[in-house]
């Protein structure tokens, strides 16, 4: 039989925990008794209290990046590759609600600490935001994207987009949270003069191009 791996059981019961109530309403007796180990077995893994919890939800971000590595293929197209990501991270969200709620609940406090707990934050952090920007550098190449925005400022804004798909819209109608719909207001915006834009005669528009990619979400996720 595998050994169990101590350090994952005790993030795992960490994470269940800080799901529940508040950094500071949460000891590590609480955390040892849900992960059935001594007390003692936690400081072999984690400095303190604040360690456990910064690596539990940094863990998240690292989950994400291995995600989009893996399983979006660098051989792709831009919109495959946007929709993969995009389908990822979705899943992600979804699957991991107690991790997606602990780095939601508490991304405020780490990002005004000071010292080193911000430092490994934004690290993290940061990490996800490169990934991802690296498939909106490929669409930029491509003449997919807009050209004058960063890479890493467009991934921040799609990475909010699916932020807000999974935290505030769960109660929304389903057409409303489709996939379809933020791949479509990411690539094309949200005012009506971009969802039919001045073009040459007999030139593809890049709206209608986007939206052509944004339904391939649905066809590859459903």
């Amino acid at each position: 039989m595998a050994r169990p791996d101590k350090r994952r059981e005790i993030m795992k019961a960490a994470e269940r925990l800080f799901t529940t109530r508040r950094f500071h309403e949460i000891t590590t007796d609480a955390v040892a008794e849900a992960a059935a180990v001594g007390k003692g077995t936690i400081y072999r893994y984690f400095r303190d209290k604040e360690d456990l919890f910064v690596q539990t939800a940094t863990s998240g971000f690292d989950e994400l990046c291995d995600l989009v590595s893996r399983r979006v293929s660098q051989g792709q197209s831009f919109a495959d590759q946007l929709a993969g990501a995009c389908e990822q991270i979705a899943r992600f969200f979804e699957g991991r609600r107690q991790l997606f709620r602990m780095m939601q609940t508490e991304e405020g406090r780490m990002l005004l600490a000071k010292g080193s707990i911000h430092d490994r934050w934004v690290a993290h952090r940061r990490r996800l935001v490169v990934a991802v920007a690296d498939i909106v550098r490929k669409g930029v190449h491509e003449g997919e994207i807009r050209g004058d925005v960063p890479p890493e400022v467009l991934a921040a804004f799609l990475l909010g987009m699916l932020r807000t798909r999974a935290h505030d819209l769960c109660d929304a109608p389903a057409p409303v949270r489709r996939l379809e719909r933020v791949v479509d207001l990411f690539c094309c915006g949200a005012g009506c003069k971009f969802q039919q834009p001045r073009r040459a005669p007999g030139r593809p528009s890049r709206a209608s191009g986007s939206s052509d990619r944004a339904a391939s979400v649905v066809r590859r996720s459903g």
